[in-house]
């Protein structure tokens, strides 16, 4: 009897889980980490009714890289601590000095690891003990770049062009020569009259001094004629800015 109980109090959790979500969140989407600064700060809370054991990093592209193995030019302090509910916690974001490019943008990656508490429940009753991982852009941006004019002016210098892709399909190419790293949401072709034809199948990014592929959603033939791409960035603050560029033949 006491091992069937142990399987349907497991499977109720299990149940649970699917739905389960993190508690604690990080105040933005992105993290931009000027080079004049010696450190930013990270403002995180905890949205939950529980409180959560959270662990941070920072890593340099890789996901599956261990914590204690990576070296990057960033101390966060402090790197583990417990938040308690309708609670915050500010963790500071330290920087090295280590050399980095000054004629670009760097790209690292801020880490939240949260460990949800264990269950009240019998010691008897089996159970699983949830982890969350939240994981955001930050980029390291060289002082003489970080200009609010200067990022302006990068988006007149994107190229944008047609081309088919290896599944035979549409793609819109974004080359980018800006130091700076172009993240987008969404475009959309649009013909004569400002007339939506297509659309991307999904955003995506592109480097400094890189190019990247939008996959156009059922195109089978290039249409005929002008071509604008209207297209959706996020912001330093995460937010959705919308502009529009001539598509090149």
């Amino acid at each position: 009897m006491k091992k069937i109980v142990n399987k349907f109090a497991c499977l109720l959790l299990l149940g649970a889980a699917a739905g389960a979500q993190a508690s604690v969140v990080i105040s933005g989407t992105r993290i931009v980490f000027p080079s004049n600064e010696r450190e930013v700060t990270v403002r995180l809370s905890n949205d939950g009714k529980e409180p959560g054991l959270v662990q941070v990093w920072v890593d340099d592209g890789d996901p599956n890289a261990s914590p204690d193995k990576i070296r990057t030019p960033f101390v966060l302090t402090p790197p583990m601590f417990r938040i308690d509910p309708s609670k915050g916690q500010t963790v500071r974001m330290l920087y090295n000095g280590a050399p980095l490019p000054q004629d670009r943008e760097t790209l690292f990656w801020f880490n939240l690891l949260e460990v949800a508490p264990k269950p009240s429940a019998d010691a008897d009753v089996n159970y699983m003990q949830m982890a969350f991982r939240t994981r955001i852009k930050v980029f390291f941006r060289p002082k003489a770049l970080n200009s609010a004019q200067r990022i302006e002016d990068a988006f007149s210098e994107l190229r944008w062009s047609l081309k088919r892709d290896a599944g035979g399909g549409y793609a819109v190419s974004l080359d980018n020569p800006t130091p700076y790293h172009i993240n987008l949401i969404g475009l959309v072709l649009a013909g004569d009259g400002d007339k939506s034809l297509f659309e991307s199948e999904e955003g995506g990014m592109a480097e400094p001094g890189k190019s990247a592929d939008f996959k156009i959603k059922s195109m089978q033939a290039a249409p005929a004629g002008k071509l604008t791409v209207r297209y959706t960035y996020l912001n330093d603050y995460g937010g959705p800015v919308e502009k529009s560029a001539e598509l090149q033949r």
